[in-house]
């Protein structure tokens, strides 16, 4: 259910409202129809409101929904422009990546009636009063919710953190000066955090969340994901960065780091171009959050608190047919014959760079290397020509100006030290040129020169190939035969997206000008027959790899990842942009106090078992010992006949002898349930046969060499165990490491009794056969043997060792050695997967609920006398 405080709780985190209320979308509009039952129940609508949504129901109920994809950016697919009369006329972004999403989806036989529907913002300002208009116009025509900022908001959140702060930090540039990124502005951050809560609200009035797929595209929308998440906890919601992630020392500079990378992680998917900046997310959420990832069947996966959150790895492709068509243009081949004659005619070969103007792209750095090839190779000048098509930068300020003012500098350096009459080196395009004018020039292009120093993926290689692979019509202007094999070169910087994938291509470091100098050289030499062979490599992979393909193999794994949504409990914990959401079992619930104090008052054979560490004490209390109000609660618990109350340690005995030595009645259990001691008068027992521990000598030598090399690592000796812990160590050397040491000591105790087991941050090598349900399986044995069957079962702990109790007392009424009536209460602490049936968020809830027991059996106890069980006599 939507909580009604919840807008004003992420409101407050983005340091107040979200800018102008939103305007509604005209008339006829995608009706806000939410069929995820009893999410929102008290939902008020007018009168028209409900027979809108009384007919939806009933074309619900008739047909079968449409598959349908919502589409969220930053941009909508649209271009607008005014008319001279007033008003506004749209037109189709046919560069938009977003749109040739849903064209190459489309022609998908699984995706041809898939339905897609569009929110995001305008280029242009449209004012508040014609708002509406715009809205309707652009949903009946075009499917298109438009997010309407006003512009003082729209600047800090576009030219403000976005620009400012994201894209220089996951581009690799520290905020070291106000110069170099800017510092941490929290006023932009607060319209960050608003401009995504109101794509949020847009996105409530399209959603149908049982239903639609909603995909999130790149930096400008991290927050999103908890927004949404936070109103429907079973949303279809994937992301997919098209800019690097840069790796956690860069990423950790962030004040905000935290909240990005939960909202993340409220997606169900998350995709990045290559596996480095997948990588870097990842050792992110280890370092910051502390997560674990793990291989699943190909697909790499996190756990956050009950859900799977899944990685997608894939670069986005070109639009074929896109691309094809603007080659068959008429206008494309008259470009062409032109460029032929300027350069070909001329015998003169043309190296092309296309780049955006901005500091990333590495422009002055190819000026460079491109005047250190017509110093080093004098051949050349004269022959080769280098043509770089400057794009106007997507962002603005100092730095862009900077870098255009390099360029031209360099770009008349080398013109009149290698110009010669009728000759010149760069010819640098500031222009905007026409995308049929762009492919004329890689037709022509004799090598493609992409040489940015990051970027996130870059698709101007791609374009190049199949630009280069041509048509008929094409090959009758160059003069090729049908049956001529075509050929093409690249030359790529290692920091580009695309560049893995293209391993025909020359990868060079950006920054090393003699290295570039020498790939344009190698590129120019190469022989006909390799050029030939590296070009049918890439255009295998480009036409295969389209932007179809990558988009549905994207909602193909979204789909996958959420099959398991309607089978889970989930709910929401968690305030601001904390928010997160747990999944569960739909058995798993939070253990009720009145229904454990009713069968405890019902029962005359209880049995309870309790972890120490984790359940009655925090893990992260450095304090170890039990306090005086533990021991008194535990005693009062253990002095009732009726009880069995047992702790279960992996302390040490001589530890859990000192601690509890003033509770009588306690029941101990060391090493896992290795060492049993029934009362305090009694002599501790074993579960097992004692083994010797002769293996220690192999296993610590063994162990010492790793701490040794791992700072942080430390190792517990215990009495039939030894444990190498690497918490404090870092994470990913810790992993490694503990991985290492792990195949080692299996290695060399091939041949002991013993099992060498790896949990979090430790590595542990103890006799086989030997857990905590030893000690449950031996209480329940002893009961049995004397006729006895417990018809009241407590078992609580919080980490894997305790599963095997969990286990164990689940299963023995299925194995008689509980009453028939008997009532069996499995909890374990903190929301997570459990073998237990029930949860309680943390030690604080144990210990009240453990001194509520007391208090039960003191009021009980005082009214009528506890006859002596037997079943303490069997203990004794």
């Amino acid at each position: 259910m939507v909580s009604r405080s919840y807008s004003n709780l992420l409101e407050l985190a983005a340091g107040g409202g979200g800018g102008e209320p939103l305007p509604s979308l005209g008339r006829r509009r995608i009706p806000r129809v939410v069929t995820a039952s009893g999410i929102v129940p008290d939902l008020d609508c007018s009168d028209d409101d409900g027979a809108d949504a009384a007919s939806a129901a009933s074309d619900h109920s008739s047909h079968a929904p449409r598959e349908r994809a919502i589409i969220v950016a930053n941009q909508l697919p649209i271009r607008a422009s005014r008319r001279p009369g007033g008003g506004w006329e749209f037109s189709w972004d046919e560069d938009s990546l977003l749109l040739q999403l849903k064209d190459s989806l489309r022609a998908h036989p699984d995706r041809a009636d898939m339905e897609f529907v569009y929110v995001g913002g305008l280029r242009d300002d449209v004012p508040a009063a014609e708002h509406d208009d715009v809205a309707h116009q652009l949903l009946e025509g075009f499917r298109c919710v438009p997010t309407f900022l006003p512009a003082d908001l729209r600047s800090r959140f576009y030219h403000g953190f976005c620009k400012q702060q994201l894209w220089p930090l996951f581009h690799y540039m520290l905020p070291l000066s106000p110069e170099l990124g800017g510092r941490f502005d929290r006023t932009l951050w607060q319209a960050y955090v608003s401009v995504n809560k109101i794509f949020a609200d847009k996105i409530l009035e399209v959603i149908s969340p049982d239903e639609d797929y909603v995909w999130v595209h790149d930096y400008h929308l991290m927050i999103l994901p908890t927004f949404l998440r936070k109103r429907f906890n079973r949303v279809k919601l994937g992301f997919f960065l098209h800019s690097p992630f840069p790796s956690s020392e860069i990423y950790k500079t962030l004040p905000v780091r935290e909240e990005l990378l939960r909202s993340l992680l409220n997606a169900d998917l998350i995709g990045f171009h290559t596996f480095d900046y997948a990588r870097h997310f990842l050792s992110c959420c280890g370092r910051m959050l502390g997560l674990k990832y793990e291989s699943q069947r190909g697909y790499i996966a996190l756990e956050y608190y009950g859900r799977t959150v899944t990685i997608k790895i894939l670069p986005v492709g070109v639009h074929l047919e896109q691309l094809r068509s603007v080659l068959n243009l008429p206008e494309t081949g008259v470009k062409v014959s032109e460029l032929l004659k300027q350069f070909c005619d001329q015998n003169r070969l043309m190296l092309l760079g296309v780049d955006d103007m901005d500091i990333f792209k590495g422009i002055s750095l190819k000026l460079l290397a491109f005047e250190q090839l017509l110093m080093q190779h004098p051949e050349w000048r004269g022959r080769v020509v280098l043509v770089q098509i400057a794009n106007p930068a997507r962002g603005r300020g100092k730095d862009v100006k900077e870098v255009q003012d390099e360029s031209y500098a360099m770009v008349r350096r080398i013109n009149e030290a290698f110009g010669q009459p009728g000759y010149q080196p760069v010819i640098l395009i500031d222009r905007p040129l026409q995308f049929y004018e762009r492919m004329a020039y890689y037709v022509v292009a004799e090598c493609c020169l992409v040489t940015a120093v990051r970027d996130g993926m870059n698709l101007i290689p791609y374009e190049y190939v199949i630009a280069r692979q041509g048509n008929e019509k094409l090959d009758r202007i160059l003069g090729l035969s049908p049956s001529a094999r075509k050929k093409s070169m690249l030359v790529v910087s290692e920091f580009i997206g695309c560049s893995p994938s293209l391993s025909g291509a020359i990868r060079v470091n950006p920054w090393n000008i003699d290295a570039v100098a020498d790939a344009m050289d190698s590129a120019l030499e190469m022989p006909e027959g390799e050029k030939v062979l590296r070009h049918e490599k890439h255009h295998k992979y480009v036409s295969t790899h389209d932007v179809g393909y990558w988009a549905n193999s994207f909602l193909q794994d979204l789909e996958r990842t959420c099959l398991d949504h309607s089978r889970r409990r989930c709910w929401g914990i968690g305030f601001g942009l904390r928010f997160r959401v747990v999944a569960l079992d739909p058995n798993f619930k939070k253990l009720a106090v009145e229904h454990l104090v009713s069968a405890y008052r019902r029962m005359t054979t209880r049995i309870i078992l309790l972890d120490y560490d984790g359940t009655l004490m925090p893990q992260t209390s450095f304090g170890k010992s039990p306090s005086s109000k533990t021991i008194d609660i535990l005693n009062s618990l253990s002095h009732d006949q009726n009880n069995m109350v047992f702790l279960v340690s992996t302390k040490k005995r001589s530890t859990l002898d000192e601690w509890f030595s003033s509770c009588d009645n306690l029941g101990l259990a060391a090493e896992h349930g290795y060492f049993l001691r029934l009362r305090r008068d009694a002599e501790w027992e074993t579960c097992v046969p004692v083994t010797d521990c002769s293996w220690k000598q192999i296993a610590e030598p063994v162990m010492k060499t790793y701490t040794e090399t791992t700072d942080g690592s430390t190792i517990e000796d215990k009495e039939t165990a030894i444990v190498w812990s690497y918490e404090d160590a870092d994470p990913d050397f810790g992993s490694c490491q503990a991985k290492e040491l792990h195949d080692h000591l299996e290695s060399v105790l091939a041949n002991e009794p013993v099992t060498v087991k790896a949990g979090l941050n430790h590595v542990e090598v103890k006799p086989q056969g030997v857990s905590k349900g030893l000690v449950a399986k031996r209480l329940l044995s002893i009961i049995q043997e004397n006729s006895l069957l417990p018809d009241f079962v407590l078992c609580i702990g919080d980490d894997r060792s305790d599963e095997d109790m969990f286990e164990v007392i689940t299963t023995a009424a299925q194995d008689n050695r509980l009453s028939p009536d008997a009532e069996v209460f499995a909890c374990t602490v903190g929301r997570k997967p459990s073998k237990a049936k029930y949860y309680l968020d943390d030690p604080a809830d144990i210990v009240r609920l453990i001194q509520g027991l007391a208090n039960v059996s003191d009021e009980m106890h005082s009214i009528t006398p506890t006859p002596v069980d037997a079943a303490d006599t069997a203990l004794r």
